[in-house]
Protein backbone atom coordinates (compact mmCIF):
# COMPACT_ATOMS: atom_id res chain seq x y z
CA UNK A 1 0.00 0.00 0.00
CA UNK A 2 1.31 3.47 -0.87
CA UNK A 3 1.27 6.53 1.36
CA UNK A 4 -2.05 7.81 2.63
CA UNK A 5 -1.83 11.16 0.71
CA UNK A 6 -0.14 9.58 -2.33
CA UNK A 7 2.67 10.80 -4.42
CA UNK A 8 5.63 10.02 -2.15
CA UNK A 9 5.38 6.24 -2.71
CA UNK A 10 5.99 5.64 1.05
CA UNK A 11 4.08 2.54 2.38
CA UNK A 12 2.96 4.30 5.54
CA UNK A 13 0.68 1.48 6.87
CA UNK A 14 3.28 -1.23 6.20
CA UNK A 15 6.07 0.81 7.74
CA UNK A 16 3.97 1.63 10.83
CA UNK A 17 2.94 -2.02 11.24
CA UNK A 18 6.56 -3.14 11.19
CA UNK A 19 7.61 -0.49 13.72
CA UNK A 20 4.71 -1.33 16.08
CA UNK A 21 5.39 -5.08 15.76
CA UNK A 22 9.08 -4.57 16.52
CA UNK A 23 8.26 -2.49 19.58
CA UNK A 24 5.57 -4.92 20.77
CA UNK A 25 7.41 -8.21 20.17
CA UNK A 26 9.58 -8.43 23.35
CA UNK A 27 6.71 -7.63 25.72
CA UNK A 28 4.26 -9.81 23.81
CA UNK A 29 6.64 -12.79 23.89
CA UNK A 30 7.26 -12.35 27.61
CA UNK A 31 3.55 -12.28 28.45
CA UNK A 32 2.84 -15.32 26.26
CA UNK A 33 5.68 -17.31 27.84
CA UNK A 34 4.40 -16.52 31.32
CA UNK A 35 0.81 -17.31 30.29
CA UNK A 36 1.79 -20.69 28.83
CA UNK A 37 3.70 -21.55 32.00
CA UNK A 38 0.75 -20.63 34.22
CA UNK A 39 -1.71 -22.52 31.99
CA UNK A 40 0.48 -25.61 32.27
CA UNK A 41 0.64 -25.27 36.05
CA UNK A 42 -3.12 -24.74 36.32
CA UNK A 43 -3.64 -27.91 34.30
CA UNK A 44 -1.15 -29.80 36.48
CA UNK A 45 -2.83 -28.73 39.72
CA UNK A 46 -6.22 -29.59 38.26
CA UNK A 47 -5.08 -33.07 37.22
CA UNK A 48 -3.58 -33.68 40.67
CA UNK A 49 -6.81 -32.61 42.38
CA UNK A 50 -8.78 -34.84 40.02
CA UNK A 51 -6.56 -37.83 40.79
CA UNK A 52 -6.88 -37.18 44.52
CA UNK A 53 -10.66 -36.94 44.23
CA UNK A 54 -10.86 -40.24 42.33
CA UNK A 55 -8.62 -41.87 44.93
CA UNK A 56 -10.78 -40.55 47.77
CA UNK A 57 -13.88 -42.01 46.09
CA UNK A 58 -12.20 -45.42 45.90
CA UNK A 59 -11.79 -45.40 49.69
CA UNK A 60 -15.55 -45.21 50.33
CA UNK A 61 -15.88 -48.99 50.02
CA UNK A 62 -13.10 -49.65 52.54
CA UNK A 63 -13.26 -46.97 55.23
CA UNK A 64 -15.78 -48.74 57.46
CA UNK A 65 -15.48 -52.05 59.28
CA UNK A 66 -19.11 -52.76 58.31
CA UNK A 67 -18.09 -52.86 54.66
CA UNK A 68 -15.89 -55.84 55.47
CA UNK A 69 -18.74 -57.65 57.16
CA UNK A 70 -20.22 -58.81 53.85
CA UNK A 71 -21.29 -62.43 53.81
CA UNK A 72 -21.41 -65.07 51.11
CA UNK A 73 -24.30 -67.53 51.03
CA UNK A 74 -24.46 -70.83 49.17
CA UNK A 75 -27.24 -73.41 48.94
CA UNK A 76 -26.86 -77.09 48.12
CA UNK A 77 -30.19 -76.93 46.24
CA UNK A 78 -30.81 -73.54 44.67
CA UNK A 79 -34.04 -74.74 43.07
CA UNK A 80 -35.49 -75.24 46.55
CA UNK A 81 -33.74 -72.59 48.64
CA UNK A 82 -31.72 -69.41 48.24
CA UNK A 83 -30.81 -66.85 50.88
CA UNK A 84 -29.24 -63.48 51.59
CA UNK A 85 -27.26 -62.55 54.69
CA UNK A 86 -26.58 -59.27 56.48
CA UNK A 87 -23.55 -58.39 58.57
CA UNK A 88 -25.33 -59.88 61.61
CA UNK A 89 -25.11 -63.39 60.17
CA UNK A 90 -22.39 -65.52 61.66
CA UNK A 91 -20.49 -67.87 59.36
CA UNK A 92 -21.63 -71.45 59.64
CA UNK A 93 -23.49 -74.32 57.99
CA UNK A 94 -27.20 -74.99 58.56
CA UNK A 95 -29.61 -77.77 57.60
CA UNK A 96 -32.90 -76.34 56.33
CA UNK A 97 -36.02 -78.40 55.62
CA UNK A 98 -38.88 -76.80 53.70
CA UNK A 99 -41.92 -78.66 55.03
CA UNK A 100 -44.51 -76.46 53.34
CA UNK A 101 -44.58 -73.47 51.00
CA UNK A 102 -46.77 -70.46 51.63
CA UNK A 103 -49.69 -70.37 49.22
CA UNK A 104 -52.49 -67.98 48.30
CA UNK A 105 -56.11 -69.05 48.33
CA UNK A 106 -58.00 -69.40 45.06
CA UNK A 107 -61.77 -70.05 44.74
CA UNK A 108 -63.88 -70.80 41.68
CA UNK A 109 -67.63 -70.29 41.73
CA UNK A 110 -70.33 -72.61 40.47
CA UNK A 111 -70.92 -72.35 36.73
CA UNK A 112 -73.34 -69.81 35.29
CA UNK A 113 -74.84 -71.49 32.26
CA UNK A 114 -75.57 -68.29 30.34
CA UNK A 115 -71.98 -67.08 30.42
CA UNK A 116 -70.46 -63.77 31.41
CA UNK A 117 -73.49 -61.74 30.40
CA UNK A 118 -75.83 -63.59 32.74
CA UNK A 119 -77.45 -61.27 35.28
CA UNK A 120 -76.56 -62.50 38.77
CA UNK A 121 -78.32 -59.98 40.97
CA UNK A 122 -78.14 -56.58 42.65
CA UNK A 123 -77.16 -55.33 46.09
CA UNK A 124 -73.89 -54.99 47.96
CA UNK A 125 -71.03 -57.49 47.87
CA UNK A 126 -68.58 -57.30 50.76
CA UNK A 127 -65.30 -59.15 50.21
CA UNK A 128 -62.72 -59.81 52.91
CA UNK A 129 -59.10 -60.85 52.69
CA UNK A 130 -57.85 -61.71 56.14
CA UNK A 131 -58.70 -58.76 58.36
CA UNK A 132 -59.28 -56.29 55.51
CA UNK A 133 -62.55 -55.90 53.65
CA UNK A 134 -64.17 -53.73 50.99
CA UNK A 135 -67.60 -53.41 49.40
CA UNK A 136 -68.84 -52.99 45.84
CA UNK A 137 -72.26 -51.78 44.83
CA UNK A 138 -73.99 -53.91 42.20
CA UNK A 139 -76.96 -52.45 40.32
CA UNK A 140 -78.62 -53.04 36.99
CA UNK A 141 -75.64 -51.48 35.17
CA UNK A 142 -73.12 -54.06 36.43
CA UNK A 143 -75.19 -56.99 37.65
CA UNK A 144 -73.76 -59.44 35.10
CA UNK A 145 -70.94 -61.82 35.94
CA UNK A 146 -68.57 -59.69 33.83
CA UNK A 147 -69.80 -56.50 35.53
CA UNK A 148 -69.23 -57.97 38.99
CA UNK A 149 -65.72 -59.04 37.98
CA UNK A 150 -64.92 -55.52 36.81
CA UNK A 151 -66.39 -53.90 39.92
CA UNK A 152 -64.22 -56.06 42.20
CA UNK A 153 -61.02 -55.35 40.26
CA UNK A 154 -61.73 -51.60 40.04
CA UNK A 155 -62.41 -51.08 43.75
CA UNK A 156 -59.88 -48.57 45.09
CA UNK A 157 -59.74 -50.16 48.56
CA UNK A 158 -59.39 -53.73 47.31
CA UNK A 159 -56.66 -55.24 49.55
CA UNK A 160 -55.64 -57.89 47.01
CA UNK A 161 -58.53 -59.99 45.69
CA UNK A 162 -58.27 -60.51 41.94
CA UNK A 163 -61.32 -61.54 39.97
CA UNK A 164 -61.37 -63.23 36.58
CA UNK A 165 -63.68 -65.38 34.52
CA UNK A 166 -63.04 -68.85 33.15
CA UNK A 167 -65.22 -70.36 30.49
CA UNK A 168 -66.12 -74.03 30.11
CA UNK A 169 -68.65 -76.23 28.39
CA UNK A 170 -70.97 -76.01 31.40
CA UNK A 171 -70.82 -72.20 31.60
CA UNK A 172 -68.73 -69.38 33.05
CA UNK A 173 -67.24 -69.27 36.54
CA UNK A 174 -66.01 -66.36 38.68
CA UNK A 175 -62.50 -67.07 40.02
CA UNK A 176 -61.30 -65.15 43.08
CA UNK A 177 -57.55 -65.25 43.78
CA UNK A 178 -55.69 -63.78 46.74
CA UNK A 179 -52.63 -61.69 45.93
CA UNK A 180 -51.19 -62.56 49.35
CA UNK A 181 -50.00 -65.89 50.69
CA UNK A 182 -50.50 -67.08 54.25
CA UNK A 183 -53.08 -68.97 56.26
CA UNK A 184 -54.65 -65.77 57.56
CA UNK A 185 -55.33 -64.40 54.07
CA UNK A 186 -58.56 -66.31 53.36
CA UNK A 187 -61.33 -64.91 51.18
CA UNK A 188 -64.89 -64.40 52.37
CA UNK A 189 -67.82 -62.95 50.42
CA UNK A 190 -71.08 -61.71 51.92
CA UNK A 191 -74.05 -59.93 50.36
CA UNK A 192 -76.79 -57.58 51.48
CA UNK A 193 -79.75 -55.70 49.99
CA UNK A 194 -80.83 -55.78 46.38
CA UNK A 195 -82.83 -58.54 44.80
CA UNK A 196 -81.07 -61.36 46.65
CA UNK A 197 -79.38 -62.81 43.56
CA UNK A 198 -75.89 -62.11 44.91
CA UNK A 199 -76.34 -64.94 47.40
CA UNK A 200 -74.98 -67.15 44.59
CA UNK A 201 -71.55 -65.56 45.14
CA UNK A 202 -71.44 -65.69 48.96
CA UNK A 203 -68.67 -67.71 50.57
CA UNK A 204 -67.28 -68.43 54.00
CA UNK A 205 -65.50 -71.29 55.70
CA UNK A 206 -68.82 -72.27 57.26
CA UNK A 207 -70.83 -72.03 54.01
CA UNK A 208 -68.44 -72.90 51.17
CA UNK A 209 -71.08 -74.40 48.85
CA UNK A 210 -71.04 -71.70 46.15
CA UNK A 211 -67.32 -72.15 45.44
CA UNK A 212 -64.74 -74.86 45.02
CA UNK A 213 -61.36 -74.20 46.68
CA UNK A 214 -58.67 -74.62 44.03
CA UNK A 215 -55.80 -73.68 46.36
CA UNK A 216 -55.88 -73.33 50.13
CA UNK A 217 -54.33 -70.40 51.98
CA UNK A 218 -51.36 -71.67 53.95
CA UNK A 219 -48.19 -70.54 55.70
CA UNK A 220 -44.69 -71.61 54.84
CA UNK A 221 -43.17 -74.00 57.38
CA UNK A 222 -39.41 -74.48 57.66
CA UNK A 223 -37.29 -76.45 60.08
CA UNK A 224 -33.80 -75.14 60.82
CA UNK A 225 -31.53 -77.03 63.21
CA UNK A 226 -34.59 -78.85 64.59
CA UNK A 227 -36.65 -75.69 65.20
CA UNK A 228 -39.81 -75.06 63.15
CA UNK A 229 -40.88 -71.61 62.01
CA UNK A 230 -43.97 -70.45 60.15
CA UNK A 231 -44.18 -67.51 57.75
CA UNK A 232 -47.06 -65.98 55.78
CA UNK A 233 -44.75 -65.61 52.79
CA UNK A 234 -42.01 -67.67 51.18
CA UNK A 235 -39.48 -65.10 52.34
CA UNK A 236 -38.53 -66.10 55.86
CA UNK A 237 -36.51 -63.59 57.88
CA UNK A 238 -34.52 -64.35 61.02
CA UNK A 239 -35.07 -68.08 61.19
CA UNK A 240 -31.28 -67.72 61.30
CA UNK A 241 -29.87 -64.45 62.70
CA UNK A 242 -29.24 -61.98 59.89
CA UNK A 243 -30.40 -64.39 57.15
CA UNK A 244 -33.44 -64.17 54.90
CA UNK A 245 -34.51 -67.46 53.34
CA UNK A 246 -36.31 -67.57 49.99
CA UNK A 247 -38.31 -70.77 49.65
CA UNK A 248 -39.10 -72.19 46.22
CA UNK A 249 -39.79 -75.91 46.65
CA UNK A 250 -40.66 -78.35 49.42
CA UNK A 251 -37.72 -80.61 50.21
CA UNK A 252 -39.69 -83.80 51.02
CA UNK A 253 -37.61 -84.71 54.05
CA UNK A 254 -34.26 -84.00 52.37
CA UNK A 255 -32.67 -80.99 54.11
CA UNK A 256 -30.82 -78.34 52.14
CA UNK A 257 -27.38 -77.34 53.35
CA UNK A 258 -27.07 -73.57 53.68
CA UNK A 259 -23.50 -72.30 54.08
CA UNK A 260 -22.75 -68.76 55.27
CA UNK A 261 -19.22 -67.41 55.21
CA UNK A 262 -17.13 -64.28 54.90
CA UNK A 263 -17.20 -62.96 51.34
CA UNK A 264 -13.47 -63.10 50.56
CA UNK A 265 -14.03 -62.53 46.84
CA UNK A 266 -15.91 -59.25 47.32
CA UNK A 267 -13.35 -57.93 49.79
CA UNK A 268 -10.44 -58.98 47.57
CA UNK A 269 -11.99 -57.04 44.68
CA UNK A 270 -12.35 -53.94 46.84
CA UNK A 271 -8.76 -54.16 48.06
CA UNK A 272 -7.43 -54.57 44.51
CA UNK A 273 -9.53 -51.59 43.38
CA UNK A 274 -7.99 -49.54 46.20
CA UNK A 275 -4.48 -50.57 45.12
CA UNK A 276 -5.23 -49.61 41.50
CA UNK A 277 -6.58 -46.20 42.54
CA UNK A 278 -3.57 -45.57 44.77
CA UNK A 279 -1.17 -46.56 42.00
CA UNK A 280 -2.94 -44.25 39.53
CA UNK A 281 -2.50 -41.37 41.97
CA UNK A 282 1.17 -42.17 42.57
CA UNK A 283 1.79 -42.45 38.81
CA UNK A 284 0.12 -39.08 38.24
CA UNK A 285 2.29 -37.46 40.92
CA UNK A 286 5.43 -39.02 39.42
CA UNK A 287 4.55 -37.64 35.98
CA UNK A 288 4.04 -34.13 37.37
CA UNK A 289 7.46 -34.07 39.09
CA UNK A 290 9.36 -36.08 36.46
CA UNK A 291 12.51 -35.12 34.53
CA UNK A 292 13.69 -36.77 31.32
CA UNK A 293 17.45 -36.27 31.15
CA UNK A 294 17.65 -37.51 27.56
CA UNK A 295 15.25 -34.89 26.21
CA UNK A 296 15.71 -32.33 28.95
CA UNK A 297 11.94 -32.31 29.48
CA UNK A 298 10.69 -31.53 32.98
CA UNK A 299 7.28 -32.20 34.47
CA UNK A 300 5.17 -29.12 35.24
CA UNK A 301 5.66 -29.53 39.03
CA UNK A 302 9.29 -30.64 39.13
CA UNK A 303 10.83 -29.61 42.46
CA UNK A 304 7.49 -28.28 43.74
CA UNK A 305 7.42 -28.71 47.53
CA UNK A 306 3.62 -28.99 47.48
CA UNK A 307 3.55 -32.14 45.36
CA UNK A 308 6.55 -33.76 47.04
CA UNK A 309 4.92 -33.10 50.40
CA UNK A 310 1.70 -34.79 49.30
CA UNK A 311 3.64 -37.79 48.03
CA UNK A 312 5.50 -38.12 51.32
CA UNK A 313 2.27 -37.93 53.32
CA UNK A 314 0.65 -40.68 51.26
CA UNK A 315 3.64 -43.02 51.63
CA UNK A 316 3.75 -42.46 55.38
CA UNK A 317 0.02 -43.16 55.84
CA UNK A 318 0.18 -46.31 53.72
CA UNK A 319 3.21 -47.72 55.52
CA UNK A 320 2.38 -46.78 59.14
CA UNK A 321 1.11 -49.56 61.45
CA UNK A 322 -2.51 -49.52 62.63
CA UNK A 323 -2.82 -49.59 66.40
CA UNK A 324 -4.79 -52.22 68.29
CA UNK A 325 -4.29 -54.91 65.66
CA UNK A 326 -3.11 -58.46 66.34
CA UNK A 327 0.37 -59.45 65.25
CA UNK A 328 0.68 -59.96 61.50
CA UNK A 329 -2.33 -57.74 60.76
CA UNK A 330 -1.10 -54.25 61.68
CA UNK A 331 0.38 -53.19 58.31
CA UNK A 332 -0.50 -53.61 54.65
CA UNK A 333 2.81 -55.38 54.07
CA UNK A 334 1.84 -57.99 56.66
CA UNK A 335 -1.15 -59.08 54.53
CA UNK A 336 0.70 -59.02 51.20
CA UNK A 337 0.44 -55.40 50.01
CA UNK A 338 3.93 -53.95 49.63
CA UNK A 339 5.42 -50.69 48.32
CA UNK A 340 7.62 -50.94 45.21
CA UNK A 341 10.68 -48.85 44.34
CA UNK A 342 8.57 -46.46 42.26
CA UNK A 343 6.14 -45.88 45.13
CA UNK A 344 3.30 -48.00 43.73
CA UNK A 345 1.71 -50.88 45.63
CA UNK A 346 1.83 -54.55 44.69
CA UNK A 347 -0.54 -57.27 45.92
CA UNK A 348 0.56 -60.81 46.78
CA UNK A 349 -2.88 -62.39 46.32
CA UNK A 350 -1.88 -65.69 47.88
CA UNK A 351 -0.71 -63.94 51.05
CA UNK A 352 -3.82 -61.75 51.07
CA UNK A 353 -6.12 -64.77 50.80
CA UNK A 354 -4.27 -66.49 53.63
CA UNK A 355 -4.72 -63.40 55.80
CA UNK A 356 -8.45 -63.29 55.02
CA UNK A 357 -8.82 -66.97 55.80
CA UNK A 358 -6.91 -66.71 59.08
CA UNK A 359 -8.51 -63.54 60.45
CA UNK A 360 -11.06 -61.89 58.16
CA UNK A 361 -12.16 -59.38 60.80
CA UNK A 362 -8.58 -58.23 61.48
CA UNK A 363 -8.11 -57.46 57.78
CA UNK A 364 -11.33 -55.45 57.88
CA UNK A 365 -10.12 -53.43 60.86
CA UNK A 366 -6.72 -52.86 59.20
CA UNK A 367 -8.56 -50.90 56.51
CA UNK A 368 -11.81 -49.77 58.05
CA UNK A 369 -11.22 -49.05 61.76
CA UNK A 370 -11.08 -45.44 62.94
CA UNK A 371 -7.29 -45.42 62.53
CA UNK A 372 -7.37 -47.85 59.60
CA UNK A 373 -5.46 -47.28 56.38
CA UNK A 374 -8.52 -46.36 54.33
CA UNK A 375 -9.99 -44.12 57.01
CA UNK A 376 -6.83 -42.08 57.51
CA UNK A 377 -6.11 -41.84 53.77
CA UNK A 378 -9.66 -40.60 53.22
CA UNK A 379 -9.20 -38.00 55.96
CA UNK A 380 -5.92 -36.86 54.40
CA UNK A 381 -7.45 -36.61 50.93
CA UNK A 382 -10.27 -34.51 52.40
CA UNK A 383 -7.73 -32.17 53.98
CA UNK A 384 -5.79 -31.82 50.74
CA UNK A 385 -8.89 -31.08 48.69
CA UNK A 386 -10.78 -28.79 51.05
CA UNK A 387 -11.30 -25.12 50.23
CA UNK A 388 -8.39 -22.96 51.32
CA UNK A 389 -5.92 -25.86 51.56
CA UNK A 390 -2.60 -25.87 49.68
CA UNK A 391 -3.93 -27.15 46.36
CA UNK A 392 -6.91 -24.82 46.36
CA UNK A 393 -4.73 -21.86 47.35
CA UNK A 394 -2.27 -22.73 44.57
CA UNK A 395 -5.08 -22.98 42.05
CA UNK A 396 -6.56 -19.65 43.14
CA UNK A 397 -3.12 -17.98 43.04
CA UNK A 398 -2.45 -19.22 39.51
CA UNK A 399 -5.87 -18.00 38.41
CA UNK A 400 -5.05 -14.54 39.78
CA UNK A 401 -1.70 -14.54 37.97
CA UNK A 402 -3.43 -15.47 34.73
CA UNK A 403 -5.92 -12.69 35.27
CA UNK A 404 -3.07 -10.21 35.81
CA UNK A 405 -1.39 -11.40 32.58
CA UNK A 406 -4.64 -10.98 30.69
CA UNK A 407 -4.78 -7.39 31.95
CA UNK A 408 -1.15 -6.78 30.91
CA UNK A 409 -1.99 -8.05 27.43
CA UNK A 410 -5.04 -5.79 27.24
CA UNK A 411 -2.94 -2.83 28.44
CA UNK A 412 -0.30 -3.66 25.83
CA UNK A 413 -2.97 -3.71 23.12
CA UNK A 414 -4.19 -0.29 24.25
CA UNK A 415 -0.68 1.17 24.41
CA UNK A 416 0.28 -0.22 21.00
CA UNK A 417 -2.87 1.26 19.50
CA UNK A 418 -1.76 4.66 20.80
CA UNK A 419 1.78 4.12 19.44
CA UNK A 420 0.37 3.05 16.06
CA UNK A 421 -1.82 6.15 15.88
CA UNK A 422 1.18 8.39 16.69
CA UNK A 423 3.33 6.72 14.04
CA UNK A 424 0.57 7.07 11.47
CA UNK A 425 0.24 10.79 12.22
CA UNK A 426 4.00 11.29 11.93
CA UNK A 427 4.44 9.34 8.73
CA UNK A 428 1.31 10.80 7.22
CA UNK A 429 2.71 14.29 7.83
CA UNK A 430 6.05 13.17 6.32
CA UNK A 431 4.25 11.65 3.36
CA UNK A 432 2.32 14.89 2.84
CA UNK A 433 5.51 16.96 3.03
CA UNK A 434 7.30 14.68 0.59
CA UNK A 435 4.36 14.89 -1.78
CA UNK A 436 4.48 18.69 -1.60
CA UNK A 437 8.24 18.69 -2.23
CA UNK A 438 7.70 16.42 -5.22
CA UNK A 439 5.14 18.89 -6.62
CA UNK A 440 7.52 21.84 -6.06
CA UNK A 441 10.40 19.89 -7.61
CA UNK A 442 8.31 19.10 -10.65
CA UNK A 443 7.30 22.76 -11.01
CA UNK A 444 10.89 23.93 -10.73
CA UNK A 445 11.97 21.36 -13.32
CA UNK A 446 9.33 22.65 -15.69
CA UNK A 447 10.46 26.23 -15.18
CA UNK A 448 14.10 25.34 -15.77
CA UNK A 449 13.14 23.49 -18.91
CA UNK A 450 11.16 26.49 -20.13
CA UNK A 451 14.09 28.81 -19.54
CA UNK A 452 16.37 26.40 -21.35
CA UNK A 453 14.02 26.25 -24.29
CA UNK A 454 13.77 30.03 -24.40
CA UNK A 455 17.52 30.36 -24.32
CA UNK A 456 18.02 27.91 -27.17
CA UNK A 457 15.27 29.47 -29.21
CA UNK A 458 16.76 32.90 -28.99
CA UNK A 459 19.97 31.89 -30.74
Amino acid sequence: MTGIVGGSQIDVIGLVSQLVAAERAPQDAQIKRQSERITTQISAVGSLMGALSTFRSSLASLRSVDVFAVRSVSSSDKEALTATATTKAMPGSYQVEILQLAKAQQLTSNAFANGQDEAVGTGTLTLSLGTKSFSVEIDDSNSTLAGIRDAINAAADNPGIRATLVHGSDGTRLVLSSAHTGAENTIEVTHSGGDGGLVQLAHSAATPGNYTEIAAAQDAVVRVAGAEMRSATNSVANAIDGVTLTLAKETDGEPVTLSIGYDNAAVTTRINNFVSAYNNLVTQIARLRSYDAASGTAGPMLGDSLVTGIEAQLRRLVASPVGGQPGGFDTLAAIGITTQMDGTLSVDNAKLQKALDNNFEAVGKLFGSQDGVAARLHTQADELLKSGAGLDARSQGLAQQQKALDKRMADLDTRMAVVQAAYIRQFTALDTLLSQLQVTSSYMSQQFQSLHNLANGGK
